[in-house]
């Protein structure tokens, strides 16, 4: 089997994470870089792990959260279905079975909001992750004058973790955020669409989604 170590060690998979990092930094987006990618393939294997899923779709969780935004390379309009069709090419010339490869290339395809579906548990999980990486340490521009709404969200986040409960019903994004920066209002205008993604994933893996923020819980 390909594993998570072939992919995060393997030359081209680096080059297209880097590359397309640059190019949504040119454009002004957050970091959806190595720190992103890792991030995220360490929380949808933390999901995974925690609701018990086997050490097999684990990994190819991890694969698929790590090789999840390299279609911002080809643009950042329908950049899920772009990194799908990259990550064909990749996982199968690595000799990943296609079965394996089904797995991840649908993770990632239906990973982003408007037109994503959580269609089994490694992609509910994927959806979970990448939705709860909200960090100020994503904004790149520091000029706090010129934030747009995006920044100011991500950078008003003074504190962000995605939790089960022990009971195994509920998963939690918690978030603590500087409102003289943001306020939670903010939060609702752009992220509602991947809220409710959140919530389809969640019901994937036989748990309701909750939002708490600044100890309150909104859903």
């Amino acid at each position: 089997m390909v594993s998570f170590e072939d992919i995060k060690h393997d030359p081209a998979v680096h080059t297209y994470i880097k590359k397309a990092d640059d190019t949504l930094s040119v454009q002004g987006f957050t970091e959806h870089g190595f720190a992103h990618v890792t991030t995220v393939s360490k929380m949808a294997e933390y999901i995974l792990k925690t609701m018990k899923a086997t050490s097999h779709e684990i990994e190819l969780a991890k694969i698929a959260a790590y090789m999840h935004d390299i279609g911002n390379l080809v643009n950042r309009q329908e950049h899920s279905q772009s990194g799908a069709i990259m990550a064909f090419r990749i996982l199968l010339s690595k000799g990943m079975s296609p079965d394996d490869v089904a797995t991840v290339v649908s993770a990632i395809g239906n990973h982003d909001e408007g037109t994503g579906v959580p269609v089994d548990k490694v992609a509910a999980a994927l959806i979970l992750a990448d939705k709860s990486d909200v960090r100020r340490s994503r904004v790149r521009n520091r000029d706090v004058t010129t934030f747009d709404i995006h920044d100011r969200v991500n950078y008003s986040v003074t504190e962000s973790y995605l939790s089960i409960n022990d009971q195994k019903t509920d998963i939690t994004l918690n978030l603590k955020i500087d409102t003289e920066i943001g306020s939670v209002m903010d939060y609702f205008e752009i992220f509602l669409e991947r809220m409710i993604l959140c919530r389809k994933a969640a019901e994937t893996l036989g748990l309701r989604f909750r939002l708490r923020i600044n100890g309150q819980s909104l859903i």
